[in-house]
């Protein structure tokens, strides 16, 4: 059975807590964890990259000579691909790039990574969020308290909490999300993973 260290937001040691088999300790699938960072990397691109083509761009109106008798190549345009001042070959045009894993293959992946970061011992679960007033301040002490004030961290919690977001949205070295959202990128993202209690239940619920 998968264990982790129970804490309190200040960092108090409460002794360990069981973590669900069916999350914590799926079979590790490395390749399925691959496919879910590279399809959430993709996703965040926006496709607005744009290159001019020969219709969009100025000039070569005029053939810049005749077409026989000179003994150079004949040509219509000075603005076709081949020509100094001419647009790019193939260049990039505005395009979609989002793309969805199928359902089993993204849960797969999630408790692969979560498997992962428990069996390195990078899991701790927390009595409660420690955020009551939406301040960066309380996030940073707790994370301080824990001694992982040099990690990146997720912070996990069970619903959607806005003061959450709030606290953790201004800290470089920490992610917070919920166990109806989280995805596999964040849990590898993270050197350490930071889980409510009742974000443990949550996950049984949605994940297993």
């Amino acid at each position: 059975m998968a264990t982790a260290q129970l804490k309190d937001p200040s960092g108090a040691d409460k002794g360990t807590v069981d973590l669900p088999a069916e999350i914590f300790e799926s079979e590790i699938n490395r390749h399925v964890m691959w496919q879910a960072v590279v399809n959430y990397l993709k996703n965040q691109r926006q496709g607005t990259v744009q290159t001019k083509t020969r219709k969009t761009i100025s000039g070569g109106g005029v053939k810049p000579w005749r077409q026989k008798g000179t003994g150079r190549a004949r040509s219509g345009s000075t603005r076709t691909v081949v020509w100094v001042g001419g647009p790019p070959t193939k260049g990039p045009h505005p395009r979609d790039w989002y793309g969805r894993l199928p359902k089993k293959v993204r849960s797969l992946a999630l408790r692969s990574a979560l498997t992962v970061r428990a069996k390195d011992g990078r899991v701790t679960v927390l009595t409660g969020s420690g955020v009551a007033d939406g301040r960066t301040k309380e996030v940073a002490q707790m994370v301080k308290s824990l001694g992982l004030g040099d990690q990146k961290c997720l912070l996990v919690v069970d619903g959607h909490d806005p003061m959450v977001i709030r606290a953790g949205r201004n800290m470089e070295r920490l992610n917070t999300t919920n166990a109806h959202q989280i995805h596999a990128y964040e849990v590898l993202w993270a050197d350490h993973v930071l889980v409510t209690q009742k974000a443990v239940d949550a996950l049984k619920e949605v994940r297993s």
